[in-house]
């Protein structure tokens, strides 16, 4: 079959299309998907560029996958032959959405709808997934409320605004000032161009030197910190998916926070059974959102499998608007 393969570990520029490699074979409660479409996510350079992986066989990334059922391992009894399905690949999985046959455990998927294109499916898990965990299983956002949501243009933060929208927020998020506009599209009260305009300064006015009852930071440790100190308001709840605040921020009975980590991903590698079923429940939650029309899929950027490379580069300078999904 054809794939994009890790040929190099250590720089994107290794990863290199083949038309050669075996058809991963389904064990035991696996099942294979003729792949249609799967979307780029941050991790796929990330993991691309780390030097040090180690395997008896070369990597196919890809996160997010979205096909049909072609193979059924023994033990699965929610997937035949011929669904169509969608999920969130773990990443110990050598056989990822980069390649036209892909396999994953049958109870972290879940079913498509029909109503639903591939091309859209595809650029959900990875992103969309994180935004609902985020949104509704960790902050439990109530109406009224507000929330500082970074980055957002891109997948997590475009699918964050909209479920806090849905929720009754008032939503403040960042971007570049190109995609203030589209922001606001998804539903942004206030949009920060971070690049021109002191976020905190901005935010303190906007919210009367109060801050936010919620941030949702997906940017890193010290952006996270600086959340803490400056946007969040008394009894206040940060969500992270890039990594804790550091530990000077975390004072006792100062703010009364709430510090919440979302790590999609380790459902997967800790064999954590429950923690992967809610991956496939999520995955059908966000699905009839879409199907309902209350959520709106992201601006989607559909390339080939030969542009992956390329465009997990300009992913890295943070180029990218919305989605980016391969046509497998």
């Amino acid at each position: 079959m054809k794939a994009l393969v890790l040929e190099e570990p250590g720089k994107i520029e290794g990863l290199k299309v083949i038309s050669n490699r075996e058809k991963p074979i389904p064990k035991e409660n696996e099942i294979r998907v003729k792949v249609f479409y799967s979307a780029l996510n941050p991790s796929d350079y990330q993991v691309a560029t780390y030097s040090d992986l180690v395997s008896e066989r070369k990597r196919v990334l890809g996160l997010d996958v979205a096909g049909v059922v072609d193979a059924v391992g023994s033990g699965v009894n929610n997937f035949n032959v011929g669904d169509r399905v969608y999920y969130l690949r773990s990443i110990e999985n050598l056989d990822g959405g980069f390649a036209e046959y892909a396999c994953t455990t049958a109870h972290t998927a879940s079913k498509l709808p029909k109503e639903l294109p591939f091309e859209v499916a595809a650029a959900v898990p990875g992103a969309g997934f994180t935004a609902y965990q985020a949104i509704i299983q960790k902050l439990r956002v109530q109406a009224g409320k507000t929330i500082l949501i970074h980055g957002g243009a891109g997948g997590v933060g475009g699918n964050a605004i909209q479920l806090a929208k849905l929720s009754g927020l008032t939503v403040y998020t960042t971007c570049l000032g190109k995609d203030i506009e589209y922001v606001k599209s998804l539903g942004a009260d206030h949009a920060i161009d971070f690049e021109k305009e002191d976020v905190y300064a901005v935010l303190s006015k906007l919210t009367k030197e109060r801050g936010v009852d919620y941030v949702l930071n997906t940017i890193g440790s010290e952006s996270a910190t600086n959340d803490i100190e400056y946007a969040l308001a008394f009894g206040g709840e940060i969500v992270v998916t890039a990594g804790f605040p550091e530990s000077k921020s975390l004072r006792f009975y100062d703010k009364g926070i709430s510090l919440h980590e979302i790590a999609l991903g380790a459902a997967h590698t800790k064999g954590d059974f429950k923690a992967q079923c809610n991956l496939a429940h999520i995955g059908n939650k966000f699905a009839q959102l879409l199907v309902d029309k209350k959520i709106s899929p992201p601006k989607l950027t559909i390339i080939s499998m030969e542009e992956i490379p390329e465009y997990l580069v300009k992913m890295k300078q943070g180029k990218i608007t919305g989605k980016v999904v391969a046509k497998i």
